[in-house]
């Protein structure tokens, strides 16, 4: 399977304040891969980079993917180009989707906290706790209307969504939102501005592990990796080997060596450089890596190194 693919923007949707959502669909009309809920996938911006945006559409829709961009007013180039450059009809680069904000299958009840445009991956979700029956909740905060109003139109006959306008009334706490503690069969969810994560994380910090759920917009800052040492990185692969410093990006060093290692946010959030480990000892400082996964794999864009050597399957 190619690492990207080309696409055309069939329509574009103005849905919410400065939001564009973009209708993607092959050229030649062909399906698209079925794409589990909370996933997403890589815009490739030119002159830019891959920029990852949320997949909103109802995931059993297979004749197209939709996102949906506001236009921010720090844009690092990509909401601005959807914005001010891209037109229907146009062909685009996208990565295949993936999930790190994936449904928690075994939980019995979920609840949703976005903070605005954090709202997309939700928007999907919803859309596949009804076809299940489940019992669901999605509280939306926004400072006036909120994004993506035609979605959330769609489904507002379930009853199930709150949105909280902040411009008019006091933002809910967390206790009303989520409850007083973790209730049994309870999944917590939660994607929307650094500040918003922060509060969920610790109203929910007593909670039993693997309850929450949290997809953050941006990269958050990374404090220096304690126990971080220089070592010989190895690729299994082709045998080549290079000593990295202490504090050097394993991403860099891995291309250095011929790897073709894919990357977006290139700071543990999004789970495009994923590279299996084989020994040695990586420090993990990825947001998207469960304590099973770390066992064989890491993020080679924020990981570090414990052990004189490690040996990657790159």
């Amino acid at each position: 399977m190619p690492r990207h693919i080309m696409l055309v923007v069939a329509r574009i949707v103005a849905d919410g304040p400065a939001t564009r959502r973009l209708v993607l669909r092959d050229p030649d009309g062909w399906p698209l891969p079925r794409c589990r809920p909370g996933a997403h996938l890589d815009l490739h911006v030119p002159g830019v980079g891959p920029r990852a945006y949320s997949l909103c559409g109802d995931p059993v829709v297979q004749d197209s993917w939709e996102i949906a961009v506001r236009r921010e007013a720090e844009s690092r180039g990509g909401s601005a180009w959807v914005h001010d450059a891209l037109s229907e009809g146009d062909a685009v680069a996208v990565s295949m989707p993936r999930c790190t904000f994936p449904i928690a299958d075994a939980a019995s009840r979920h609840v949703m906290v976005a903070g605005g445009i954090g709202v997309t991956p939700f928007l999907a979700m919803a859309c596949e706790f009804e076809r299940r029956g489940a019992d669901w909740t999605l509280h939306l905060l926004s400072r006036g209307e909120p994004p993506c109003a035609s979605a959330l139109e769609r489904l507002a006959q379930t009853g199930k969504i709150r949105i909280h306008d902040t411009t008019r009334t006091a933002r809910p706490g967390w206790e009303a939102m989520l409850g007083a503690s973790a209730a049994p069969g309870l999944h917590a969810y939660c994607c929307g501005p650094e500040v918003m994560l922060d509060g969920f994380a610790h109203a929910t910090q007593g909670w039993p592990t693997g309850t929450t759920s949290i997809e953050h917009f941006v990269p958050p800052p990374l404090p220096a990796a304690e126990g971080a040492v220089r070592y010989s990185l190895r690729r299994s692969v082709a045998g080549t080997e290079m000593v990295v410093e202490s504090g050097e990006s394993m991403l860099t060093a891995l291309r250095a060596l011929g790897a073709k290692v894919e990357a977006s946010c290139e700071g543990g959030i999004c789970g495009a450089c994923e590279v299996r480990w084989l020994e040695g000892e990586p420090i993990h400082r990825d947001r998207v890596l469960t304590p099973e996964r770390r066992r064989t794999h890491l993020m080679a864009c924020v990981a570090q190194c414990a052990s004189e050597r490690l040996v990657v399957d790159a």
